[in-house]
């Protein structure tokens, strides 16, 4: 019997294996897809850009031997108390409830051993988090999950967060299986129920009612911590602006390829704008307002390597923080844990389904037999390593640049490989002086 050659077979782009599957899914089940993870579809990012190293129209700077400042202020404009951080990174907001205690506490571990900040996230201060935390940031998001006046007085910032990379306009979800007894009494929730985030602020409509809460946090902390607003990137511009003019001392950008816990797969792959083209968007902002640098910009968003840190310091950062990135350091999607990845189906590399709670490395759960094997302690110690690597990775290229300080690196060291991100990076095409849309030619 003759065997048919499978060269006949094509697969459709609009109509792939992947979409099939989604289509069957959603007929079997009847819900849209919850995931966390961020964005998995290809785009623009930092990757599509390469940095000019100094020869002999510039002078590089000696490794061994000369200075590479990485030191970052933050929250200079009004607050009498900002912070001041050994390196340009931060630890991004993700939730106690999101993650286990212990991960939370090898967070704070991590982040104070090198000299940073790390955030609270939804879900208010654990005593672990704020004892392991020298510098810690405590969000205000719509949910008002966790919120306390005590634990905002104890931070050492406030972010409001207005958006989130992953779901700009939309709110999270804690899935009822990780609402302990401990997070649902933090959180004032009914234990083991399903929840979902509200999407805006219940105090506040527009800007104008952003400066009056922004006042109101100046008043209860004394006019000391830095207020941050977090903004999902979208209407990255006008976002900016705005929150500057209520008031903000730092803005936090984060772009699409921003992780979640949970949210719909269809919010994470469709909403909001990518890393790169907004933060020349947001420089702008805060440059025609004559704020850039007096006004810092952090930005997160699919921040993976020194490089990312030092190209988006480049466009006009001030910092970067990272989420994803940070539980990956810690051990998550390990292949130490591979056959118990493969139990609940997915693998090492794969598992985004942290809102299941069932995350074999002990980072994604509030089940206390998971949570017992990770060790805070070595967590910690992981957390320390990553953040080390990243800022010596950025002070080899900002060297490589002649730059004594990675905040001196700018758009002038960047091109572009694609023509995509020549117009989103606003930075030359490179082997060209072609900056599409802006010098004129298209």
């Amino acid at each position: 019997m003759a065997v048919t050659p499978d060269w006949h077979l094509r697969e459709s782009y609009l109509y792939d294996r992947t979409t099939i599957a989604e289509i069957q899914r959603a007929a079997r089940e009847g819900i849209y897809d919850i995931r966390g993870f961020g964005a998995k579809r290809r785009l623009p990012h930092f990757d599509d850009l390469l940095f000019l190293g100094a020869s002999v129209s510039r002078y590089p700077l000696e490794g061994y031997r000369e200075r590479c400042g990485t030191d970052v202020t933050i929250g200079t404009r009004f607050a009498s108390e900002p912070l001041e951080l050994k390196i340009p990174i931060t630890i991004a907001g993700m939730s106690f409830g999101a993650l286990s205690a212990p991960a939370k506490e090898a967070l704070g571990r991590g982040a104070t051993e090198v000299g940073t900040s790390t955030t609270t996230g939804d879900g208010g201060m654990t005593p672990e988090e704020r004892q392991s935390s020298k510098t810690l940031v405590y969000q205000l998001l719509p949910s008002r999950y966790g919120m306390n006046p005590d634990d905002l007085r104890k931070a050492d910032a406030i972010e409001v967060v207005v958006g989130q990379g992953a779901k700009p306009g939309g709110g999270g979800m804690l899935l009822g299986h990780k609402i302990s007894d401990r997070v649902a009494a933090m959180r004032d929730l009914p234990e083991g129920i399903d929840q979902r985030s509200a999407c805006r602020h219940p105090d506040w409509t527009g800007p104008d009612d952003l400066e009056i809460k922004i006042h109101e946090l100046r008043e209860i902390t004394d006019w000391e911590k830095p207020i941050f607003v977090k903004i999902g990137a979208t209407r990255t511009y006008y976002d900016v602006q705005l929150a500057v003019k209520a008031g903000a001392d730092a803005i936090v950008l984060d772009g699409m390829q921003g992780g979640t816990a949970a949210t719909q797969d269809v919010f994470i792959e469709h909403v909001g704008i990518p890393t790169l083209p907004a933060i020349p968007l947001a420089v702008q902002a805060l440059t025609e307002m004559g704020l850039h640098r007096e006004v810092q910009l952090i930005v997160s968003g699919g921040i993976r390597t020194g490089a990312d840190v030092a190209k988006a310091l480049a466009l006009g950062a001030d910092a970067v923080s990272i989420g994803t990135a940070a539980l990956i350091a810690m051990g998550d999607n390990s292949p130490e844990y591979e056959d118990q990845y493969r139990e609940i189906g997915s693998s090492a590399g794969f598992y985004d389904d942290w809102q299941a709670g069932r995350d074999p490395a002990g980072i994604s759960t509030q089940e206390d037999e998971l949570a017992a094997r990770f060790d805070p302690v070595v967590g910690g110690r992981r957390i320390a390593n990553y953040l080390r690597v990243l800022t010596l990775e950025a002070q080899t290229l900002a060297r490589a640049c002649g730059k004594s300080h990675v905040h001196n690196l700018e758009p002038e060291d960047l091109v572009a490989l694609t023509v995509e991100a020549a117009a989103m990076a606003r930075v030359p095409l490179a082997g060209t002086d072609w900056i599409p849309g802006l010098n004129g030619r298209y």
